[in-house]
């Protein structure tokens, strides 16, 4: 008789994705509380043989943990784009896949990082808080404050990976100006395209001035963005020859204009957040809107909580894939959960010929393509 596989799931993704495992009879073990299982429980159920794990960025995937899994652990299905938390060299040293979800959070992330660039530029929340706490008066030209339309300015857009270009496609619509800079490649068919798209939107009278896509330095993005929107990886010095770790510093926040918004959807290590910080409190740059945060959740003790930054500073919860859609979906080619759900079906299964290697969600396939050649070659 075939055994049951086993898989401990740190978060609840949705019955509807986890149905689908119970369905060809895996036994599944849900952590129940909304806050993340101590390591010591993820030790645990390691320890006790389970053959996957669901895990999410909170959960600390170090040497303990995958050396405890390694000859029994299958899979480490993660619930999201990013692995930071995630031993690399480790998971691959004891041959375990990990996959994440990248992809199906494209358009979702695009689309709020879209949106809270619009709410922190025309000041939102403090209207909203003025007619809360009931102190709209009377209508006047310019008092108690003026947002900054975003319809026709430049943004920078940094980093070209896929939400970079979604998020870049959507500003289209508002007229701007696109300012690409990517450190890694440029993508120079897109922004052929992109600029097709404006001119089509001039000759049709859709735009009142030409407008263009073009990719720049870092500096010049820095310098000429009306807002600056961040789309990277987190890299880290002496691990990569483009480190992203505090890209935004002191020195960058001073080539910014004073009039610049910083939007940071990415990664919250990208920022130094103290020099944001110094950045906003001198008035150096005129707002920032963040979805993530160097610490997470964010600290009680924050500068960024400052109280005298809140008009111009817009704090959001890592909520940028937060839709029904994005986060539950069943449909692996929809949906956070879906996608998930297919990694664990997919190694545990054998599909793609039993090979991680092949399989799309795998993240360290360096792995198995070494082993698969080495095997060939011995």
């Amino acid at each position: 008789m075939k055994r049951a596989f086993s898989v401990f799931v740190t978060a609840d993704i949705g019955e509807a994705a986890l149905d689908r495992l119970r369905h060809l009879g895996y036994n599944v073990e849900v952590y129940p509380s909304a806050e993340p299982p101590p390591k010591s429980l993820i030790l645990a159920k390691v320890q006790s043989g389970v053959d996957a794990l669901i895990t999410t960025l909170r959960d600390p995937i170090d040497e303990d943990v995958l050396a405890a899994g390694a000859g029994t652990l299958k899979v480490i299905a993660q619930i999201a784009v990013g692995f930071d938390n995630i031993d690399r060299k480790a998971a691959n040293r004891y041959r375990i896949p990990f996959t994440n979800t990248a992809e199906v959070l494209t358009e979702a992330t695009a689309e709020f990082a879209f949106f809270i660039m619009g709410a922190v530029s025309r000041k939102l929340y403090p209207s909203e808080k003025l007619v809360e706490e009931n102190r709209w008066t009377s209508w006047h030209p310019h008092h108690p404050f003026l947002g900054d339309e975003v319809t026709g300015k430049a943004v920078g857009v940094i980093g070209t990976g896929r939400i970079g270009r979604a998020f870049a496609k959507k500003c289209i619509g508002l007229d701007m100006s696109l300012l690409l800079y990517d450190p890694v490649e440029q993508d120079a068919s897109f922004v052929e395209s992109v600029n097709r798209e404006m001119e089509l939107r001039f000759d049709a009278g859709f735009s009142s001035r030409r407008r263009t896509a073009c990719y720049v330095s870092f500096d010049e993005a820095l310098s000429q963005a009306d807002y600056l929107s961040l789309h990277v990886p987190l890299l880290m010095p002496g691990k990569s020859d483009q480190p992203t770790y505090h890209l935004m510093n002191e020195a960058s926040f001073k080539q910014m204009k004073r009039t610049a918004y910083l939007i940071n959807t990415s990664r919250g290590q990208v920022v130094d957040e103290q020099a944001l910080y110094e950045a906003l409190i001198n008035e150096e740059i005129a707002g920032a809107a963040l979805d993530v945060y160097e610490r997470e959740p964010l600290p009680p003790e924050s500068p960024l909580r400052d109280p005298r930054l809140k008009d111009r500073l817009r704090l959001f919860h890592h909520f940028a894939s937060g839709t029904h859609e994005t986060r539950l979906s069943p449909d692996p080619e929809a949906g956070m959960a879906g996608r998930c759900v297919q990694a664990v079906i997919d190694v545990i299964e054998g599909n793609y010929d039993g090979d991680p290697a092949k399989m799309p969600c795998v993240v360290n396939k360096e792995a198995f393509t070494k082993e698969k050649s080495n095997s060939e070659t011995s």
